[in-house]
């Protein structure tokens, strides 16, 4: 009888290793799928040089996995599909900033929203394979020493007159958004944004002119990235919410705004943004050298239009 008890223990023992040899062949097979997963790509794609020559560029990604982009320079294709700003991005022939193109297209099925698309985000990796196929894209990543910039404060715990503490409730405004009830000047008819309301809880950019409420400084040091064409790191040590506006001598290249917007005209006495930062925020960017990832195009050829 004990045998026979013993023979049953070790058939059970032998079965529950048999479905865990089985569970671990299942898993292997899933992940071996999920490897050969071919990366997404649009199911129609349209590509067709623009030769307008109309200084106006749009992208937007729409519903249903629609895409369009507008006049935009090869280069700058690439900086989106990959989430880079431009100093980021190393190599390639002239045309990659001199020849600008149309895109059209749509991915497969319902991808999940993503406003702005995430480096991640099918959106995104769809545009890279369209860069690898029609532009025949091939790039590699390696870490350079670079000139970077770190913004510190001009005077240890003290900042600028457009630069103040938040006192604003951002939990209770999101809330209150939630509930349909307009809050401040984010209340307002939707139209061009106004300069001179008030900023809350949130960041905008125009030409020339920064604004941002109950935010902490991240947003702000990756807008002196994009406008500094270098990386910038926070060395403020300021913590918590803030509220500013920085006012600046506006990229002539930038005034050109999306049709149907009118964008207020540059201000001819505005200081340079090294200085606006001094005056206005109480900081300076301060010149250094650090290693910075970026990548490098090995190879790109113009498209085939179809």
């Amino acid at each position: 009888m004990i045998r026979g008890r013993r023979s049953e223990v070790r058939g059970r023992r032998s079965g529950i290793g048999g479905l865990a040899i089985a569970a671990i062949a299942v898993a292997a097979s899933v992940v071996i799928a999920r490897a050969q997963d071919p990366a997404p790509a649009y199911e129609v794609a349209s590509v067709k040089q623009n030769v307008s020559g109309d200084g106006r560029q749009f992208n937007g990604f729409a519903p249903g996995g629609r895409v369009t982009f507008t006049n935009i320079p090869a280069r700058q294709l690439i900086t989106a599909a990959y989430q880079l700003t431009p100093f980021q991005l190393v190599g390639g022939p002239s045309w990659l900033d001199a020849d600008h193109f149309d895109i059209v297209a749509r991915l497969a099925g319902e991808p999940p929203p993503a406003a702005p698309p995430r480096p991640d985000s099918p959106q995104m990796l769809a545009l890279r394979t369209l860069l690898a196929d029609r532009f025949k894209l091939k790039v590699h990543k390696e870490t350079r020493q670079l000139d970077v910039y770190n913004l510190v404060l001009l005077k240890p715990g003290a900042t600028g007159p457009s630069l103040k503490p938040s006192t604003t409730d951002c939990a209770a405004v999101a809330a209150a958004r939630g509930r349909g009830v307009p809050a401040g000047a984010q209340g307002a008819a939707p139209g061009p944004p106004n300069p001179n309301a008030p900023m809350l809880c949130g960041i905008q950019a125009m030409p020339g002119l920064i604004r941002m409420g109950g935010m902490p400084l991240a947003p702000i040091v990756q807008m002196l990235t994009n406008q500094s064409q270098r990386l910038v790191f926070d060395r403020t040590s300021l913590a918590g919410n803030w509220d500013l506006t920085l006012k600046f001598a506006a990229d002539q290249r930038a005034q050109a705004g999306p049709a149907g917007v009118n964008l207020p005209p540059a201000d001819p006495d505005a200081p340079s943004l090294f200085t606006a930062i001094q005056e206005q925020l109480g900081m300076k960017l301060e010149p250094a050298k650090a290693p910075v990832e970026v990548t490098v195009i090995d190879s790109v050829e113009h498209p085939t239009e179809d």
